[in-house]
């Protein structure tokens, strides 16, 4: 990362301390280890496409097709997740698995060109860099082609970021909103200084949606080596995933878009065409988790709920890992009953608070079962899961406090085998270029590093 890359991480990461201890009170997650045993699951999920809701008939008959041959109860995880979270299942989408900074920022730029109505994007990060310049640059040419912009940023994600650079856009016509604003004194409603907007989103006309862990950065400029024979490159790249999804689906992202829009008590966007009539444009089913702070914890009970289901495996890959005492437990309960859980985490980073976070929880989890990797040359971004093969997420949501608690986040569950294989061999590939930790060789390592975890871990509830 080069020096201005890494001052801006600075800055914010300590502009989230420091606003977040500002906060008098400590929220708290549900508790969830008895989940399961407390809902009142339907007795088939409702699962929703282009012409509607589905039938009880049709819904078990399409999941039952689909996973004839699974060794999970599919439709019974889904009516459980839908019992949790009170989204349904949206049938009839196409999504497609996209690696790494270079793919993403590829196919969304094209998705921008085409662009006919309107653009919508709600980002973390959005730099003033060579990759920055060329997005902010297209998305001016599309707003001056007649095409409406509409872009949410959130004010501490882009507190290095010039307000020069985001006037050059409202100049050309795009509708800007900072996402709760640091300072109180440009505030339009209550005051959130700890609540932050880490989503990661890209609707255009209303067909085509984004999401993931791909911020607007030069930091994705360059690629991981994922999927790459060369051993050794002389820039790091960053290894994230992001999707794209046609379809059904994409009118999700649209209200989570408009919704966050709303909550700001901004001015009412332009008429435009948000909704357009959606067709079924593939065969994935996807559940779209759209979380809040003081909402209902849908991605966090989804996750926990997963876990404590999974009869195999348990595949996750995480940049941002300190876990909660539930999660933590959920893990360690799965690999006692003989799933096989692994865990790819950083071994190169951004931030080394969370680093030696994630650190003060080895010896536990080694020591219970959980296998520990560390991705190397790549610093990784991911924000992954997939779960006895059929049951994947990707999205903004890191396995943490701060992201449960008090980020907007999205995520988006997918499930079925197709797809799940995809997200198992991404996970394989990353593998490859990620070294195991192992227990013994964990127990010996320095003072030093163990003094780091114990202040790292000090800090979780923040970070």
């Amino acid at each position: 990362m080069d020096c201005v890359v890494r001052l801006n991480w600075i800055i914010r990461f300590a502009s989230v301390v420091a606003i977040g201890l500002l906060t008098t009170a400590c929220a708290a997650l549900p508790e969830v280890r008895y989940l399961k045993s407390s809902l009142v699951a339907p007795d088939s999920p409702t699962v929703t496409n282009a012409q509607g809701t589905l039938s009880a008939k049709k819904s078990n008959s399409l999941l039952a097709k689909r996973w004839r041959n699974s060794h999970v109860d599919v439709a019974a995880l889904a009516a459980l997740e839908e019992a949790a979270t009170g989204s349904p299942l949206i049938a009839g989408n196409k999504v497609t698995l996209l690696y790494d900074g270079p793919q993403t920022m590829a196919a969304m730029i094209e998705a921008i060109s085409a662009a006919k109505d309107h653009i919508n994007l709600e980002t973390y990060i959005f730099d003033q860099d060579e990759l920055g310049i060329r997005f902010a640059d297209l998305l001016i040419s599309r707003q001056r082609a007649g095409v409406q912009v509409n872009i949410i940023y959130d004010s501490v994600g882009t507190i290095g970021t010039p307000q020069a650079f985001f006037d050059k856009m409202r100049d050309a016509g795009i509708h800007l909103l900072a996402f709760n604003p640091v300072n109180p004194l440009k505030l339009t409603g209550p005051w959130g200084p700890n609540n932050r907007d880490h989503r990661k989103i890209l609707v255009v006309d209303g067909v085509v949606a984004f999401t993931g862990g791909v911020n607007i950065s030069n930091a994705y400029g360059n690629s991981s080596l994922f999927r790459s024979k060369v051993k050794r490159n002389t820039k790091v790249g960053w290894r994230d995933t992001h999707i794209k999804i046609e379809g059904p689906g994409v009118a999700a992202f649209q209200w989570a878009f408009l919704n966050t829009w709303a909550s700001q008590q901004s001015p009412d966007l332009p008429d435009s065409d948000f909704f357009p009539p959606l067709k079924e444009v593939g065969n994935k089913l996807v559940r779209v988790l759209v979380s809040e702070p003081g909402g209902d914890y849908d991605t966090y009970k989804a996750y926990v709920l997963a876990i404590q289901e999974a009869k195999k495996t348990i595949h996750i890959t995480c940049a941002y890992f300190v876990p909660d005492a539930q999660i933590l437990q959920a893990l360690i309960d799965a690999a006692h009953r003989g799933v096989d859980v692994k865990v790819i985490l950083p071994g190169v980073t951004d931030s080394g608070l969370v680093f030696h976070a994630a650190q003060s929880f080895y010896s536990e989890m080694l020591a219970n079962g959980i296998k520990i990797y560390q991705l190397q040359i790549a610093v990784l971004h991911a924000k992954t899961a997939v779960i006895d093969k059929v049951w994947s997420t990707v999205g903004s949501t890191n396995i943490d406090t701060r992201s449960f608690l008090h980020n907007n986040e999205i995520n988006v569950v997918v499930f079925g085998d197709e797809f799940g294989t995809a997200m198992e061999n991404a996970f394989f590939e990353d593998l490859r270029n990620s070294v195991e930790i192992i227990k013994e060789t964990w127990e010996q390592r320095s003072l030093g590093n163990r003094l780091k975890e114990w202040v790292a871990r000090r800090f979780e509830y923040w970070l």
